[in-house]
C-alpha cells in the first residue's frame, strides 16, 4: 500500500524565509525541510563548523605533525566503497602536499572483509612497514585490528563516521562525531568529511609551526572539495547544513573545469558535462562506477583513478571503471530476477505469511557478494520491508548487507539480535539505513527467526506502508523555467530531498520515445476541469515518463519534478513523472 502526503512545514519558518524575501513557493519548501532562516541556505565556506568542534580532530592533527617532522611512516587504510575511496585520496593527496611519507592499503572485501581486522594489520605490517595506520571511513568498531596493530608496535589514528559500538578501540587518537562526547553538531557527516576535517586541523597545526614559507606554499584544501562532494553524495548521508555547504563548493569546483583528473574522467566516460553537473551525476552516474571496483575487483583500481594527475591515465582507469559497473549491472540483473523468484514462490505458497511478515531475508550461495547490498535495496523498495540479502562467505560463513525503512534502525536491530542472542551474529556494524554482518551458514534459518521478532518488536503495521511526501500542489502562476532553474541550483539528496509535486492531470497525448519511454502531454485539473469545454481552458505541459511503454489511463495523478529540458539548442520546462497512479488514488493533506 502507498500513501501519498503533503509535507507539512512549520508556519513560523515560512513567515521568517517568506519575510527574507524568498517566493512563497521556495519559502514553503525549504521551511517543509526544517530550515528556520535564510542563512541556513548559505553555502559559502565560511558557514562550516569549525574543526575544533571535533572531538580528539586538533589531538590528531598534533600526532600527525609530530609524525611527519619524524619522517615516520604512515599508511591510510581505506574502505572499499565510494567513500572510503575518495576519504582515501583526500588524504593521501593532501598529507603529501603536507610532506608526509604515506601510502594506502584498501582490503579486498572477498578476502579480509570490512575494517581495520587483525588480518589487514598483519598484512600492512608485512607488506608496508609502516609506523602509523590511519584509517578512513571505518575503524570505529575495529578493538581487535588496533589491538594487533598495538602488539605489532604500530599507532593507529582512527577516523570514521560509523556508528560505534559498546566499547572504543584502544587507537592512538579517534576523530568521528559519532563517539562518545562529540559536540560536532553534523552528526551526518561522511567518511571523506571528516577525514577533511582532520586535515583542516593539520594544516592549522603545521600553519602554528612555520611549516608553511616561500619554499612551502600552504596548501588551498578547498582544492579537494569536489573528492568530499563526490563521497558524500555517494555515501547518501543526510544533508544537514554543513554537508550542503561541502556539496555545494565540490560541485561549483566541478562546473567550473576544476575537478581532479578522475573526476574529469568518470565524467567522460559517463558522458556528462562538467558544466552541467548536479547531485544526480554525482550519486547516479561516478558513484556506481567507481563502486565497481570495490564491488567485483579490488578499490585499488578507484582509488588510483582519483589520485592520478595524469590525465590519459585516468581516463585509461575510468574505463576500467565503466566496463566494470556494466558488468556489475549483468550481475545484478540475474540476482535481481533469481530473488524475485523465491519472493513469488514464497509468496505463492505461503501468501497469508508473507504478506503478515514484517523482514526479508534472502541467501543464494551463488549470489555475488560484492553486489547483495544493491540487491537489498531493490527488494526494499519493491516490498517496503527492511531487507538483508546474503552471500557465500569464506569458512563456512555467509556474509549480509542490509537496506531499511524509515523507522526502523537496522545497526540498532542487528544489535539487539546480538543482545538477544549473543553468538548468532559474529560481527556487524552499519547506519540506520544500511548495514553488514557475518554469520555461519547454517545459523542463517535461526537468524531469519531472530530478525523478523526484532523488526515485529521495533516496527508497527503503519510503518509497513509506503509514504511518498510531495511538496502538494502548484498552481499555474508557478509553473515556469525560473522556478525550475532556481530549483536546479540547489543542493539536494538525502533528508533534504529535491522538491516534488503532485496534481491530478488529463492526459491529452502520449507516445513512445527511444522504444521505452513515455512522452506525455498533460493538461492540469482540478474537481471542476473534468468537463471538456473547461478543460481545454487549461495550460498543457510537456511531460516525460521513463522506462515506461504502457499507455496511461485519460485521467492520472502524478508526482512530478520540474525539469529543463534542452533539445536543438532550445530551452523549454518539461515534467518528471516520478509516479503515477489512477485518478481515484487518495492524495493526504497535511495540516502545516
Amino acid at each position: 500500500m502507498t500513501k501519498i502526503i503533503t509535507r507539512p512545514y512549520d508556519q513560523q519558518f515560512f513567515e521568517t524565509l517568506s519575510s527574507s524575501g524568498l517566493p512563497p513557493v521556495l519559502a514553503r519548501i525549504y521551511a517543509a525541510r526544517g530550515i528556520e532562516n535564510s542563512d541556513q541556505l548559505e553555502t559559502e565556506l565560511a558557514h562550516l563548523i569549525p574543526f575544533n568542534q571535533m572531538k580528539n580532530v586538533t589531538a590528531a592533527a598534533v600526532f600527525l605533525a609530530d609524525a611527519i617532522a619524524a619522517q615516520k611512516r604512515l599508511l591510510i587504510i581505506a574502505d572499499y566503497d565510494s567513500d572510503g575511496a575518495t576519504a582515501c585520496a583526500v588524504a593521501l593527496r593532501i598529507l603529501r602536499k603536507f610532506g608526509a611519507q604515506v601510502d594506502y592499503l584498501v582490503p579486498n572485501r572477498f578476502e579480509f572483509g570490512y575494517g581495520l581486522t587483525p588480518e589487514i594489520v598483519r598484512l600492512a605490517h608485512n607488506i608496508k612497514q609502516p609506523d602509523i595506520l590511519i584509517t578512513v571511513d571505518n575503524g570505529i568498531a575495529s578493538v581487535d585490528g588496533v589491538a594487533e596493530a598495538n602488539r605489532l608496535g604500530m599507532q593507529v589514528v582512527i577516523t570514521d563516521h560509523h556508528l560505534p559500538g559498546d566499547a572504543l578501540p584502544a587507537a592512538q587518537s579517534i576523530v568521528n562525531p559519532n563517539q562518545p562526547g562529540c559536540s560536532f553538531s553534523s552528526k551526518s557527516i561522511a567518511g571523506v568529511g571528516v577525514v577533511f576535517y582532520l586535515m583542516l586541523a593539520l594544516r592549522a597545526e603545521l600553519r602554528q609551526r612555520g611549516a608553511f614559507s616561500a619554499a612551502s606554499v600552504e596548501p588551498n584544501l578547498a582544492g579537494y572539495l569536489d573528492l568530499v562532494a563526490l563521497g558524500t553524495i555517494a555515501d547518501v548521508v543526510k544533508l544537514d547544513n554543513n554537508n550542503r555547504i561541502l556539496v555545494q563548493q565540490g560541485l561549483q569546483r566541478i562546473r567550473k573545469g576544476r575537478a581532479c583528473a578522475g573526476i574529469n574522467a568518470l565524467l567522460q566516460v559517463s558522458g556528462r558535462n562538467c558544466m552541467q553537473i548536479s547531485t544526480y551525476e554525482l550519486g547516479f552516474m561516478l558513484g556506481p562506477r567507481l563502486n565497481a571496483a570495490g564491488r567485483l575487483d579490488d578499490m585499488s583500481l578507484g582509488i588510483e583513478c582519483l589520485i592520478t594527475d595524469n590525465e590519459t591515465v585516468a581516463i585509461d582507469i575510468a574505463k576500467q571503471l565503466d566496463e566494470l559497473n556494466r558488468q556489475r549491472q549483468g550481475i545484478e540483473a540475474e540476482m535481481q530476477q533469481d530473488a524475485l523468484v523465491k519472493l513469488e514462490s514464497s509468496l505463492n505458497s505461503r501468501k497469508h505469511e508473507i504478506q503478515e511478515a514484517y523482514s526479508i531475508c534472502l541467501f543464494d550461495p551463488d549470489w555475488h557478494q560484492g553486489v547483495i547490498g544493491i540487491l537489498a535495496s531493490r527488494i526494499k523498495d519493491k516490498y517496503h520491508r527492511p531487507v538483508i540479502v546474503f552471500a557465500a562467505g569464506n569458512n563456512g560463513e555467509i556474509k549480509g548487507s542490509g537496506r531499511s525503512i524509515n523507522g526502523f534502525h537496522l545497526r540498532d536491530a542487528l544489535d539487539l539480535v546480538s543482545k538477544r542472542h549473543p553468538d548468532l551474529i559474529l560481527k556487524f556494524g552499519g547506519h540506520a539505513a544500511a548495514a553488514g554482518l557475518t554469520i555461519h551458514a547454517d545459523a542463517y534459518p535461526q537468524f531469519c527467526i531472530a530478525f523478523e521478532q526484532a523488526a515485529q518488536s521495533l516496527l508497527t503495521p503503519a510503518d509497513l506502508t509506503r509514504i511518498i511526501e510531495t511538496d502538494g500542489d502548484l498552481p499555474p502562476s508557478e509553473i515556469n523555467l525560473e522556478l525550475a532553474h532556481v530549483i536546479d541550483k540547489q543542493v539536494w539528496g538525502q533528508g533534504f530531498p529535491q522538491p516534488t509535486f503532485n496534481a491530478r492531470f488529463f492526459v491529452e497525448n502520449q507516445r513512445i520515445v527511444g522504444e521505452k519511454h513515455l512522452k506525455l502531454k498533460l493538461r492540469k485539473l482540478d474537481a471542476n476541469h473534468l468537463d471538456p469545454a473547461i478543460r481545454k481552458s487549461m495550460d498543457v505541459y510537456d511531460a516525460i515518463l521513463f522506462f515506461h511503454s504502457d499507455p496511461l489511463p485519460d485521467v492520472i495523478n502524478a508526482i512530478y519534478r520540474l525539469q529543463i529540458n534542452e533539445y536543438n539548442g532550445k530551452t523549454s520546462l518539461q515534467f518528471l513523472l516520478e509516479h503515477w497512479f489512477h485518478a481515484d488514488h487518495t492524495i493526504t493533506d497535511h495540516a502545516h
